[in-house]
């Protein structure tokens, strides 16, 4: 059997910048292990693959990359959202279409729109934020090749924050710090060996055009680093909001990653919180072509 593909680059409005993604908009007969190695041969940092929902959302979508399924991503949302509307999969858009695709996660609500420039979208992380277990400075800072004093503690420690799909979230120095960090593969394993998984967004607060500039690096999935990480920069967004004095009302960010490997990409997210225990949702609007 045939199955039709299509890629595009996402958080970007420049060719071969932001985060590529690979999208099979009709799925149907593809086992999970075919979807694995198709993933791996694409190589990207994910892929997706679209199936009918069976839950009565607009369309169940899967999510791998090259070495694994993953329960929700930032990305491959967006990018998926774009191509499904691109190619009359979900019908005409006039003004603004509200969709909901069922992940393993759960629901991921996301919005789109036509507008003079092309097609905006926007997702709903599907959980609140959760916040895990921290990391100590020296080995997080061995797993980034920096120093501890890089490493800054104001606001959290280097902490696992999940709204969705879970990263170490470390906030470095300055902008020549965050240029120079580099997997260091033995302090990964350790940080992997207990129990934690060792998928590293740093950033720093910027004062120039951009709120945040970021860099994730995910060896272990076979992503050394990341152009753009929807999931991740939603988790560190409703962690900034959730760890405000003022945590009532809505918080907007714009962020820049992917500039170190040149491939730049540029994210603007949203938080709204809701006073209910942790409950601060990370929004972003991510579509960008």
């Amino acid at each position: 059997m045939k199955y039709k593909f299509y890629t595009c680059d996402v958080f970007t409005d420049v060719r071969f910048g932001g985060n590529p993604l690979a999208v099979l908009p009709n799925a149907e007969g593809l086992s999970s292990k075919q979807m694995q190695k198709i993933a791996r041969e694409f190589n990207y940092s994910e892929s997706t693959f679209v199936f009918p929902s069976k839950n009565g959302c607009s369309k169940n979508v899967r999510i791998f990359t090259p070495t694994h399924e993953v329960p929700f991503a930032g990305h491959p949302n967006i990018g998926t959202a774009f191509t499904l509307a691109k190619i009359g999969e979900l019908g005409s858009i006039d003004g603004e279409l509200s969709i909901v695709f069922e992940e393993k996660a759960g629901q991921v609500p996301i919005t789109i729109r036509k507008t003079s420039s092309g097609i905006w979208c926007e997702l709903k992380a599907p959980e609140s934020l959760s916040i895990g277990k921290s990391v100590s400075i020296d080995l997080i800072a061995s797993a980034l090749s920096l120093e501890p004093e890089d490493i800054v503690t104001k606001i959290h420690q280097p902490v696992v924050a999940s709204v969705g799909l879970p990263f170490i979230i470390v906030e470095l120095k300055n902008r020549t710090v965050l240029e120079s960090a580099r997997s260091y593969i033995p302090a990964i394993d350790e940080i992997n060996s207990k129990g934690i998984r060792p998928d590293i967004l740093v950033y720093i607060r910027s004062d120039d055009e951009f709120d945040i500039r970021a860099r994730m690096f995910a060896p272990q999935d076979n992503v050394p680093e990341d152009p753009a990480t929807g999931s991740a920069n939603c988790a560190l967004v409703a962690m900034l909001s959730h760890y405000k004095i003022d945590t009532q009302g809505e918080a907007n960010w714009r962020i820049a990653q992917g500039v170190e490997m040149n491939r730049p990409s540029v994210l603007d997210a949203r938080t709204k919180n809701i006073q209910m225990g942790l409950s601060t949702y990370g929004l972003l609007e991510l579509a960008r072509w």
